[in-house]
């Protein structure tokens, strides 16, 4: 037998039984799990990338592997000029940057807060953009709750259905407490409706994502560490109240919510941890909260969120995971304790064997390198595209219409601001995080296929290596979730602040009832 093959499976098998580990004390902390809850691991590393975009006129694509940016491009000063693939830059309303997550309604735009604006006074608390003309979006307002004004991380989301915007605050990774519902019927100028409890005197819960259930009754919280998870009743927007709380998973990250309220995709450290909700949907009097099953794989050590979609009545589970290179994944949950793992979407630079490349051109770039992060179908119903906000890779639209035949249309990685000044953007993320040079977040999935013999560590030594700190923004973290306007898309980037940009008609076609979902936040 071939002894770098035999190793090789051997290092696999070895990687098998940490992640099954690993996945196992996951999902031990998980309460009330029925006898009939399983477990299911996917050891599929992913190694094909989506088929590329073929670029129209007036294109200025990427120079090198799908998604990366390379080093001779951070150097030299090309990334400032941005990359663009049938995808145009219409409008921008920078401000102080673009936060992590923001939110959109009608003709406006909120830009999520960091911790820093409080400490700074700089442009503090969410931000109200006015995009009624797309090519000259402008700030016009802000939001200074308690809950508004001292970060929002990933908790601003925004309920169509009751016009309403809700966030909570997060100064630092985890937080909780503060709580704030507006009334956006007036997108540009919300109304504060919890002016007490909520606002005033904390709440009982923490957080570091949130988001609502599609009828927006419910607001749900989820902490990080230790999977703390809280239902807020905001049946009655102007007093908000937790109902029902539990522990889930390891790390509680991220959700998606299926239409009917029933069903939660919980993310976890490594996957997905599938809860019953309907107790709490129905408001029982004493709701549980039943394990249902977990989904774990063993690239992408972080997953982000979950978007439930149907195609012709069949459910399927769209996530994305913001670490390790995992990219996207589809799966079928029709029978969600028997699933299926319909497709992949990774883009060149995060396949296993370019991990060294990955880790070459991200040096000095700060913690993250090429992930996503959060991603929107532009339907519920057979989604016939999907847009992602991929970190450095910038804002990525793929044709998702056929799970068979994936391929990507365009994207936009907006010009780069090189500034190693960390606090000329007090609300950027990416600005602040350039205090690190090392995309630290990554070096699990390096480790793993430096086991498995795919990654040549001498090939990620490269002019940028020594940039361990005060690392500079050569490229952009395009965090929070894009949405679909028509041909539009509107996203927001941490140092760019809010964007408008416009897909070419040659690639896309708006579908009937185009309403983007992002899995908690209802169309």
């Amino acid at each position: 037998m071939n002894s770098t093959r035999s190793l090789s499976q051997h290092a696999r098998r070895r990687i098998g039984v940490v992640i099954a580990l690993a996945a196992t004390v996951a999902v031990g902390v998980a309460l009330a799990a029925p006898a009939n809850a399983g477990n299911h691991y996917f050891m599929d590393f992913g190694n094909t990338p989506v088929k590329q975009a073929d670029c129209g006129p007036g294109s200025s694509p990427e120079t090198g592997l799908s998604g990366d940016v390379p080093s001779a491009d951070r150097n030299s000063g090309r990334s400032e000029r941005g990359y663009n693939c049938n995808m145009t830059l219409l409008g921008q309303a920078r401000g102080a940057g673009g936060g992590i997550v923001s939110a959109n309604y009608d003709h406006c735009s909120y830009t999520g807060s960091m911790f820093s604006t409080a400490i700074t006074k700089k442009n503090t608390g969410v931000q109200v953009v006015d995009v009624k003309d797309p090519r000259k979006p402008k700030i016009v307002g802000k939001l200074t709750a308690p809950g508004m004004i001292a970060g929002t991380w990933e908790t601003l989301k925004v309920n169509k259905k009751r016009k309403l915007l809700a966030g909570t605050s997060v100064p630092l990774l985890w937080g909780g407490g503060f709580f704030a519902v507006y009334d956006i019927s007036d997108c540009a100028h919300p109304k504060l409706l919890n002016t007490g409890p909520g606002t005033k005197v904390p709440l009982p819960f923490t957080s570091h994502e949130g988001g609502f259930s599609p009828d927006g009754k419910t607001y749900w919280a989820s902490g990080l560490f230790p999977g703390h998870l809280s239902a807020i009743d905001i049946s009655d927007p102007t007093n908000p109240r937790v109902i029902w709380q539990g522990l889930y998973a390891f790390v509680g990250h991220g959700f998606g919510i299926s239409p009917d309220g029933n069903r939660m995709y919980l993310s976890n450290m490594a996957g997905i941890t599938v809860l019953d909700i309907s107790a709490v949907q129905r408001r029982d009097p004493h709701p549980q909260v039943p394990h249902i099953a977990a989904y774990h794989w063993p690239d992408g050590q972080l997953n982000q969120h979950t978007i439930p979609v149907f195609y012709d009545g069949h459910a399927y589970a769209i996530t994305i995971d913001e670490a390790g290179s995992g990219g996207v994944k589809i799966f079928d949950v029709e029978r969600v304790n028997k699933p299926k793992l319909a497709a992949q979407i990774k883009l060149e630079i995060n396949l296993p064997a370019n991990l060294d490349a990955n880790l070459r051109s991200s040096m000095g770039g700060s913690i993250f390198s090429y992930n996503a992060h959060y991603c929107s179908a532009d339907r519920i119903e057979n989604p016939t595209a999907l847009a992602c906000g991929w970190e450095s890779s910038g804002i990525r639209v793929f044709d998702i219409k056929n799970l068979k035949k994936i391929r990507e249309i365009g994207y936009l990685n907006p010009p780069t601001y090189r500034s190693t000044n960390p606090f000329g953007l007090p609300n950027s993320p990416h600005a602040l995080g350039s205090i690190i040079g090392v995309p630290a977040v990554e070096f699990m999935s390096l480790g793993m296929q430096t086991i498995n013999g795919k990654v040549r560590l001498h090939e990620a030594v490269g002019p940028r290596t020594g940039m361990i700190a005060l690392g500079d923004r050569s490229t952009d973290w395009c965090m929070s979730p894009p949405e679909f306007r028509g041909n539009q898309i509107w996203a927001t980037c941490s140092d760019n602040g809010f964007l408008t940009m416009e897909l070419s008609k040659s690639v896309y076609t708006p579908p009937v009832g185009q309403d983007t979902t992002l899995g908690n936040s209802a169309p």
